[in-house]
């Protein structure tokens, strides 16, 4: 694979665009429409006159769970546990989520050294007590331990803290818990929210259902490794993160319809559509590969591969023959310039900071593009990243 020069991929973004607090109402945000190189404007709940005929539009359901935990030492030191991936009693999210007594933990660990393997941190909330035990230093394993009979989920629920983006620089409000979380959120075991989904509101998908469009959801938890920068000048050295998808019968016979237009409702969509192709391509080589997609997957291909109904219908025929309606899997894959699409024909999405992966993935699908549509966006002062303003990008 060519090197990809991350200073090509980088632009000024000013601190007072960095949109810190969301508007008041979800759906007046601004949207920029990117177009086959033309660019027009307008405000994000006239979203419908400006998809595609026939568009299905693929939302992640994943849920935000408030996934920082501050436990204070008798000495004052306070020790911040951020979780990242469940370990035991399985790595299933929903499975640990519902535990009762005790899991373990992937974390990272704020003020490591002055926590000893040794001493048990305790955290009140509520009148629910829950201990943390450092089990493994170096891997950050932490196991937790409650004595209520609620599950892991509702201990959460009164001890965390919603893991707001770092870029924001604020400490998290009560009111993050609602506004950091999408309308339609519902599966647990997001430590990051899907935030091009931030600015849809009911009357937005009413407006959509009116206009003919239709709408389908599959889950990404997205993970804390979307924030992490690339350090590398060449951006394909990069290590990008793991995370979990989920993905339905139903998914796949929607994006087999040839007549649908799909358009991905932010990164972690697109991402986890276009994985769906490679785990397919996976099940042709090998019938019973695993639902496992690697960072890398293109640049492995010999040709242009099987056709996307190829592929997919592969998948369809191996939840036959698993007598499944539901597939449960990871991807790490990092969609980079020179990527060729196979399912995605839409993206709606944030605009993203300067040299990350996001906006990597943003170039890929839009060419030199981005360029003109981060510039444009700049100068008619959009709000960037998280809580900021929106795009429907059609290249």
């Amino acid at each position: 694979m060519n090197p990809v020069h991350l200073h090509d991929y980088l632009y000024e973004l000013p601190d007072d665009r960095i949109a810190r607090y969301p508007l008041p109402h979800r759906d007046r945000s601004k949207l920029l429409i990117y177009r086959q190189g033309t660019i027009e404007h307008d405000v994000f709940n006239q979203l419908d006159k400006y998809l595609p005929k026939n568009s299905i539009l693929f939302f992640n359901d994943t849920k935000v769970i408030p996934a920082r935990l501050f436990f204070r030492k008798p000495t004052g030191a306070v020790i911040e546990v951020l979780l990242l991936n469940p370990v035991s009693p399985s790595a299933s999210i929903a499975h640990v989520m519902d535990s009762r007594e005790s899991c373990v933990w992937q974390c990272t660990i704020g003020n490591l050294k002055r926590w000893s393997e040794a001493v048990p941190l305790k955290l009140d909330a509520d009148g629910h007590t829950l201990e943390a035990h450092l089990t493994d230093r170096e891997k950050g394993l932490v196991q937790f331990r409650w004595t209520s009979e609620m599950t892991f989920a509702g201990v959460l629920d009164h001890a965390g803290v919603m893991p707001l983006p770092p870029y924001l620089r604020r400490e998290a409000e009560d009111a993050d818990r609602e506004r950091y979380q999408t309308v339609y959120s519902r599966i647990e075991g997001a430590v990051a929210a899907p935030t091009a989904g931030l600015h849809f509101t009911d009357a937005v998908f009413d407006k959509l259902k009116a206009a003919g469009f239709s709408t389908d959801f599959l889950t990404l938890h997205v993970s804390a490794g979307t924030f992490l920068p690339v350090k590398h000048e060449d951006a394909t050295q990069h290590v990008m993160h793991a995370e979990h998808v989920t993905v339905t019968r139903d998914n796949i016979r929607n994006l087999l319809d040839e007549e649908k237009s799909v358009i991905a409702v932010g990164t972690t969509s697109m991402r986890t559509l276009e994985s769906l192709y490679w785990y397919g391509v996976d099940l042709l080589e090998r019938g019973d590969a695993p639902f496992v997609v690697h960072q890398d997957v293109e640049r492995h291909l010999r040709t242009g591969g099987p056709s996307v109904r190829d592929a997919l219908s592969r998948i369809l025929q191996r939840m036959d023959e698993k007598k499944v309606d539901t597939i449960h899997g990871q991807t790490s894959i990092y969609i980079l310039p020179g990527y060729t699409f196979r399912v995605c024909r839409g993206l709606i999405t944030n605009f993203h900071q300067p040299g990350s992966t996001l906006l990597l993935l943003i170039a890929a699908f839009i060419g030199d593009g981005w360029k003109k549509v981060y510039a444009e966006a700049l100068e008619r002062e959009y709000r960037f990243l998280s809580f900021g303003d929106s795009s429907l990008l059609l290249p």
